[in-house]
């Protein structure tokens, strides 16, 4: 009985651990990876979804078993999305596809840019009603060359917002009333109006301006409590806004100078996954950050919201 209560109290001990709020970050994956993007938590498999973009590989990662899955996609991939279907939709530099994960084939969807060969996709996600919204941006340095997509069940592709320099972030408030998107080069999350009936989007107006020397504001997510998590490139950190009031609450440190996404993930949706790149970190740069381009994790005494998935299953 002695060994059974101590073994139940140990049992106990560990998982209130494994739900304590932590400081520091924790190395998850050593890949090492050119330009790590895209996280996104499918609470349906278990795994965090993620891509190397110039690696032009999709991962998925079991923090189960420990392992991570690589699949070469043969072009720049932007960001990836769970399916209704069990599939995954990839945002690629040639346009978007639908990708088997279990075989690794891809049927191309669509393409709103064949006509602008120097533009890639960027980074997205899908909103509460199941479109798929992704942006583009210039690999040439051309400013304000990208756009923001929308695509819906029904296939049709709709420009969402033009004149972008490096879309980026997008989330929902949990009203479905609100869309926050990130087009980097400004500094600024953007809140819209959001219907989501017709997936309309209006009345931008500014939600957090990211102050100068804090670095670019890139991937994001947002949690249970309506409060933006934001990556910041450059910066070494995530960030955590108020998006009503523009305030920051918190700056987390992460062990890599370019900070590129976050997503909130496991059982109870309670461990942030960080994401990061090698690409622009100089030698001496790399010799004080050896692990960029890893993916990190913390339990930051706050939890997130489940991923919404593409709606491929509409007749």
């Amino acid at each position: 009985m002695t060994n059974k209560l101590l073994f139940i109290g140990l049992v106990l001990l560990l998982f209130s651990c494994s739900n304590q709020k932590t400081n520091e970050v924790q190395l998850v994956l050593d890949t090492q990876s050119t330009l790590g993007e895209g996280a996104l938590w499918n609470y349906r498999t278990g795994e965090l979804m993620w891509v190397d973009i110039k690696g032009e590989i999709l991962n998925l990662y079991n923090p189960v078993s420990g392992t991570n899955t690589e699949m070469f996609t043969g072009q720049m991939v932007g960001t990836v999305v769970p399916t209704e279907s069990g599939k995954v939709l990839v945002a690629l530099q040639e346009g978007i596809y639908s990708l088997d994960p279990e075989t690794g084939s891809k049927q191309k969807l669509v393409d709103p840019e064949a006509n602008k060969p120097t533009n890639r996709f960027n980074d997205g996600k899908c909103d509460p009603s199941g479109r798929f919204w992704a942006g583009t941006m210039s690999t040439v340095g051309e400013q304000q060359a990208g756009a923001l997509y929308r695509l819906d069940p029904d296939s049709s592709i709709h420009l969402m917002i033009d004149n972008v320099g490096t879309s980026n972030g997008i989330v929902w408030s949990a009203d479905k009333t609100k869309m926050y998107y990130i087009d980097t080069p400004t500094m600024k999350v953007i809140s819209y109006d959001y219907n989501d009936e017709t997936g309309d989007i209006t009345n931008p107006t500014m939600a957090v301006e990211i102050p100068d020397g804090m670095g670019y504001p890139d991937g994001m997510t947002i949690d249970a409590e309506g409060n933006l998590w934001v990556a910041l490139w450059g910066g070494s950190a995530v960030s955590c806004w108020n998006p009503q009031t523009g305030e920051l609450i918190r700056k987390i440190a992460v062990p890599a100078k370019n900070v590129t996404s976050c997503a909130f993930g496991d059982d109870d949706l309670g461990t942030l996954y960080i994401t990061t790149a090698r690409e622009s970190t100089s030698e001496e740069e790399l010799q004080q950050f050896p692990q960029a381009g890893g993916v990190f994790k913390i339990r930051p005494g706050v939890k997130g919201v489940q991923a919404y998935f593409f709606n491929d299953t509409i007749e």
